[in-house]
Formats: structure tokens, sequence, C-alpha cells
């Protein structure tokens, strides 16, 4: 008898870890969805979620699904808040967010040309506190912090894995230091492969198993989903498409090589494409007057495509997903981008006429990466450890 109640009450710990589970990895789930997510019954799912509801780690919500009334069973706010930060190479993003994944506060501040990672640093965590004292909150209610980088990263030691791409943060334990300011856990990773995080669990990605996702903004990369799960490779560098040589005779990359796509696609290529013609411009200025059909910005952000195109048609070829997503500030460009991307791919790769690749945008906008950062936190935490009351 003593071996049997054991054996359910652990049964019943697995299916409630399980609905948790999925519950955090997708943000939000009805209970019919639950029962697909999970494998458990009907039944199984509405036990325990009223038990989850009941102890306070979950909150259930009328909700629609294809114009039917359902019920949305999503984690409770006050187990806690992530924080995401989002470094880029002239602007920094910051979040936070509950377990819900809902974001409840949000700030970007402007970055000077190779800024130094101590003072990136120290000005995200002293911003993480200010939003965390509006929101009425504390550091206590602080469960995690996740950093977007645009490099490769090794996730296993937070530190950039390869020379010269962050000129600065070289050789520095980035989540040690991050830890230190505001002892709390810090993950660190690659943007695009947050961005691809996020797509793929919140976004446009949702449900589809193998996807590449194309972070384009001042510079590019991927990230990559096989089997529903990030694939970082060794030491974090898949997906760095950007240093991908498209031209041997090119002009010499960050990383050293020479001819590297960046060196083509990179927002200083292409403003500089456009300045005898155009004068100075902004990426902005750029997407604007494309936007507005000029033919300058319009073919310069079309040639992108199709150099980006270029490389990923090998990439597509070597995994072969079902969705390539393309996010990022030059996703905004939409067709202009994304039909010589398209035109590309079909030249270069095998025609698959029961399931060629797709390309669309992503759903979440220029929100995917500081998205990722903060499903990083909560994927790492566990919500029935978690205290504090909001």
């Amino acid at each position: 008898m003593s071996w049997q109640s054991g054996s359910q009450t652990s049964l019943r710990e697995a299916n409630r870890g399980a609905i948790l589970e999925a519950v955090k990895r997708f943000g939000g789930l009805t209970q019919v969805e639950l029962v697909g997510a999970t494998g458990l019954s009907p039944a199984t799912v509405s036990t325990i979620v009223k038990e989850l509801t009941g102890s306070g780690l979950v909150e259930v919500q009328p909700t629609s699904r294809s114009g039917r009334r359902a019920q949305l069973v999503t984690l409770a706010r006050r187990v806690g808040l992530a924080a995401g930060i989002q470094v880029g190479p002239r602007t920094m993003r910051v979040a936070l967010a509950d377990f819900t994944s809902e974001v409840c506060a949000e700030q970007v501040l402007p970055l000077p040309f190779e800024h130094r990672m101590d003072t990136t640093l120290d000005r995200a965590a002293l911003l993480v506190v200010d939003m965390l004292e509006r929101e009425g909150s504390s550091l206590a209610e602080l469960v995690g912090v996740g950093v977007g980088l645009p490099a490769p990263v090794d996730v296993d030691t937070g530190m950039i894995s390869v020379r010269g791409i962050m000129r600065g943060w070289d050789d520095e334990h980035i989540a040690h230091v991050m830890t230190k300011r505001l002892e709390k856990p810090v993950y660190v990773d690659n943007d695009a492969n947050l961005g691809a995080l996020a797509e793929a669990t919140l976004g446009a990605g949702r449900g589809v198993r193998d996807l590449l996702y194309v972070s384009y903004s001042h510079s590019v990369g991927a990230g990559v989903v096989i089997g529903g799960r990030l694939h970082r490779g060794f030491a974090g560098t898949a997906g760095e498409i950007g240093h991908v040589q498209v031209d041997p005779m090119g002009a010499i990359c960050r990383c050293g090589s020479r001819g590297c796509l960046e060196t083509v696609v990179r927002s200083d290529a292409l403003l500089a494409t456009l300045q005898a013609s155009h004068g100075s411009l902004s990426l902005r200025d750029v997407l604007r007057r494309a936007q507005l059909g000029d033919p300058g910005c319009s073919r310069v952000i079309a040639d992108a495509g199709e150099a980006i195109g270029s490389v990923l048609a090998g990439a597509c070829q070597t995994l072969n997903p079902q969705l390539v997503i393309v996010g990022g500030e030059m996703a905004e460009a939409g067709e202009t981008l994304l039909d010589p991307m398209r035109r590309e791919l079909r030249r270069s790769m095998l025609p698959n006429v029961i399931a060629p690749v797709e390309v669309v945008t992503g759903d979440l906008g220029a929100r995917a990466e500081i998205m990722g950062a903060v499903a990083t936190v909560l994927q790492h935490t566990d919500v029935t450890e978690t205290g504090g009351e909001r």
C-alpha cells in the first residue's frame, strides 16, 4: 500500500510539473491545448489546473478559440519577474516581464560606438533596479536576468566565443559580472538564438519543430531550432551566417576574415553604398524611404536580401527547416527584403515540391530578442520554489 501511495504521489507531481512546464514554455494555453501539449487526459488536466489555481501558481481566465469559449491557463504573476537585456551595436533594450511573458516595463537606450562592457552592464543593472522600483517591486521579486549579445556566446561560461566581434568584451565572464551586480542568476546567449526561441514559443514559429530565425538589424545572424529545441552548436557558433564568406576579395570583417556576408549587408555597408546618391542617411531613413518607393533605398535592401538568401540556401539545404522567420529592424522592409531572399532560396536549393521552405516575417517584431531573453530566465526557473507576493 505504501509503495502504491508513493507511486501515485510521484505521478501526480510529474503531471503537475508537465502542466507547469507547458504553460511556462508557451506563456499560456487553454485546457484543451494542455491536453495536446502534455498527453494527459482532460480529466487529469482539469483536476491539476484546479489544484494549481488553488495554490496560486496559475491563473485561469475566459478566452475564445475558433469562436468557442475556453479557459486560458497562465502562470500567476505573483511568482516573480524576469528581466531581459538586449545589447546591440548602438542601442540597449531592457524589459521586465512576468511569468505569463507579459512585458510590464520596457526601455530603450542609445549606446556609444564600441561601448565598453563594464559601463554598459552598469547602466543595464541600474536600469533594471530603477524599473523594478517604478513597477512597485523589489529586487527580491526578480528571479533572474537574460542577456542577449550580437556575438556567438558559449552559454556554459557566459563568454563570447569568437574574439573581435565585440571589442572590449573578449575574455570576460559576462554572466559572472552581471550576477555580482544584481545577485541574481544571469543567462547570456546570442541575440539571434534568443529571437529564435521567442518566435518558436510565442510567435510565428509556434508549433513548428524545425526553423531558422534570421535576425537582421545593424548586423545579421541566425538562430536554429531543430526538433523544437534551440541548437547552439559547440561553444555557440551555430547560425553565424554573417561570417560566411561571400566575396573572397571583399572587405575585412570584424572577425578577421575577408568578404563575410556582414561586410556586404551590415548597416554601415548599405549606408556607404547610398552616400554618393543620397547623402548621409540613418538605417531608419533607408527603411522609411524604401517604404515610400525610393528606388535606390529599395535596391540596396533587395540586394541584401539576395545576398542573405544565397547564404541561407546552404543552411536550409543542410538542415531542411520548415520555416525561415526574418526579424530585426530590417524585417520592416517586408517583401522588398523577403522576395529576393525567397528567389535565391528557390534558385539555389533542391526543389522540394512536397514541403518547400516558407519565408515569413516574425510576429514579435523588435521585441523578439528581448522576449527570448525573458523566456530563457523563465525556462530556468522552478515556479514552485519562487516566492514573494506582488
